[in-house]
């Protein structure tokens, strides 16, 4: 009977908290967010002269990746909305779009991690001491896996 009361209890808790919708994304979902990169360059950059996108995402767009991600995820995205902002996944500065696919609704504890990496990435690019390519590598790990966003900041840092 115990088994039973336990087993009972322990699907009874999985259940609720799978009705429970997280707060909001700690990672950029591929489904929504692959990723991609400027192919209608306002200018070209940096020694390996990329293609630079200017900013451009308006606030229906920015509302539309909100609606997006709750809706398609189920993410709670409430709270104030300064704690949030609408991330390149792959920045502008290493060469990203402004497309949708490109963009997704970071929290500020997120953004903490990655920020630094994607602008110490960047400066090694401009500096080029390293390819774009292997940049976008480094940041889609980082915010793939934030865990990994220190070590990656660790070595970036170290590129001379």
């Amino acid at each position: 009977m115990k088994r039973i009361a336990v087993l009972a209890l322990t699907l009874f808790t999985l259940t609720a908290n799978a009705a429970v919708p997280m707060a909001y994304p700690k990672n950029p979902d591929p489904r929504l967010t692959p990723g991609s990169l400027c192919d209608h360059a306002d200018s070209y950059r940096y020694p390996e002269q990329i293609a630079y996108c200017e900013r451009a995402v308006n606030s229906f767009t920015k509302e539309a990746i909100f609606i997006s991600y709750r809706n398609n995820l189920g993410y709670r995205l409430s709270g104030d909305r300064a704690t949030f902002k609408i991330d390149h996944f792959i920045p502008l500065c290493a060469g990203g779009s402004n497309l949708e696919n490109n963009l997704w609704p970071q929290h500020v504890s997120v953004y903490k991690i990655t920020d630094p990496v994607e602008s110490v990435g960047c400066e090694k690019l401009s500096q080029g001491l390293i390819k774009q390519a292997e940049l976008v590598d480094l940041i889609r790990t980082a915010k793939l896996n934030l865990a990994e966003a220190p070590k990656i900041f660790k070595y970036l840092k170290s590129l001379r």
